[in-house]
């Protein structure tokens, strides 16, 4: 037989070297076979600037940070997650563009927003038509009600009546019957008005007088000077920063010695800090997280209170809010819905009507095809604020 060259021979053993050592590292290190999965798109629609930006920075931060944290954990079941973040500057407008824009444009499964009641409802009717399942983090009860014109929309924020009642259980307690509601001129505050005006009438409690304000009114003396005239023996404000810490330091100036009391819009410590000490006294009902450290051990949301206050601290170096709470809760709702559906909206939607005992940052969630919210008056606690801090009220 005639021997082949050894330049030759060198040659084949080389390749059969090179081959050996291919497969050794394929099976050594489980490269994958396949290709990455595709991304899951979700949408936010956020008031990152414009009256109600104390709201959104908060919301935009906790979206983002609970977005990367999922990414670097392996997705939705292997997916990614793609977070489109628009701001809508606070303008039922600017809302509606951006959520057709992440509908039509980004092809997003579902969209959470946005941060106030207004953008919220204006929304609503998009959502309805393209079918996509919507997670507001505003409060008004009518984003989500009535629920059979409201089948794609959902919320993390207590709703007004939650508020309301806890607020009428309070002026009931220490025998104060006669109040006084202010309130800004916008969605917020007038289903704010329309809630506790029902709660009232059911709770036997008289409104002697009602205010409103525009929302960047910079001035309220005229209106609490009717009121400090009135028979009122306490006072209600449904507002939100800056309007609501300008109302709390009128009151103040004009010396008003009556309880007062604010809304959950106030539940952030932007409040305090434009108040400019005003706002020593002050009650309201909030979500657990302003008052989480002081938080008996048995309470179930606690563990998860503390995690995502340490969590967004360590990020942002500033501790977060409620408002960033309901992002927290809107986001984890929308990932269990999409863990079980994929990437079909309408399935999504069906299991966002599902979550039972979803523990969250603003509550225990219980929704259903009645409920798309999910809160009950268990969700929020009386706190008075006291040294500029929050201080759980016994």
């Amino acid at each position: 037989m005639r021997k082949l060259p050894v330049y030759i021979i060198a040659s084949l053993l080389a390749a059969v070297f090179l081959l050996s050592g291919c497969a050794s590292g394929t099976k050594e290190t489980g490269a994958p076979t396949d290709t990455a999965k595709e991304p899951y798109r979700i949408g936010a629609v956020v008031d990152i600037s414009g009256p109600s930006s104390s709201l959104g920075v908060p919301e935009r931060n906790t979206l983002q940070m609970l977005a990367d944290k999922l990414n670097a954990a392996g997705g939705i079941n292997g997916h990614p997650v793609e977070l489109t973040i628009l701001d809508n500057k606070s303008d039922e407008t600017e809302a509606v563009m951006a959520i057709k824009k992440l509908i039509d444009r980004q092809k997003v499964l579902a969209v959470i927003g946005a941060s106030s009641s207004g953008p919220s409802l204006a929304m609503v009717d998009t959502a309805q038509k393209e079918q996509t399942p919507l997670i507001s983090m505003a409060a008004a009860s009518t984003i989500v009600e009535p629920v059979a014109e409201r089948k794609w929309v959902f919320k993390t924020a207590q709703s007004d009546l939650v508020t309301a009642n806890r607020i009428a259980g309070y002026l009931k307690e220490k025998g104060l019957t006669k109040v006084a509601f202010l309130y800004t001129n916008n969605a917020y505050g007038d289903n704010g008005r329309k809630g506790f005006e029902m709660v009232a009438q059911k709770e036997g409690l008289t409104i002697t007088d009602e205010e409103k304000f525009e929302a960047a009114d910079k001035d309220m003396t005229p209106q609490l000077t009717r009121i400090k005239n009135s028979e009122a023996q306490a006072a209600i404000v449904w507002a939100i920063p800056p309007t609501a810490s300008i109302v709390t330091r009128n009151f103040k100036d004009l010396k008003l010695t009556i309880p007062l009391l604010h809304s959950h819009g106030s539940g952030n410590q932007k409040f305090i800090e434009l108040a400019q000490g005003a706002a020593e006294g002050v009650i309201l009902p909030i979500g657990k997280i302003a008052v989480a450290e002081q938080l008996p051990d048995s309470d179930p949301q606690k563990k998860i209170l503390t995690n995502y206050i340490d969590d967004y601290t360590k990020k942002y170096n500033a501790p977060p809010n409620s408002f960033g709470g309901y992002g927290y809760d809107a986001f984890n709702l929308v990932v269990r819905a999409i863990e079980k559906a994929g990437d079909n909206k309408a399935a999504i939607r069906d299991e966002l009507e599902k979550i039972q005992n979803f523990s969250g940052v603003s509550g225990i969630f219980n929704l259903s095809d009645k409920d798309h919210n999910g809160l009950n008056a268990e969700s929020m606690v009386l706190v008075e604020i006291k040294d500029g801090k929050w201080q759980l009220m016994k």
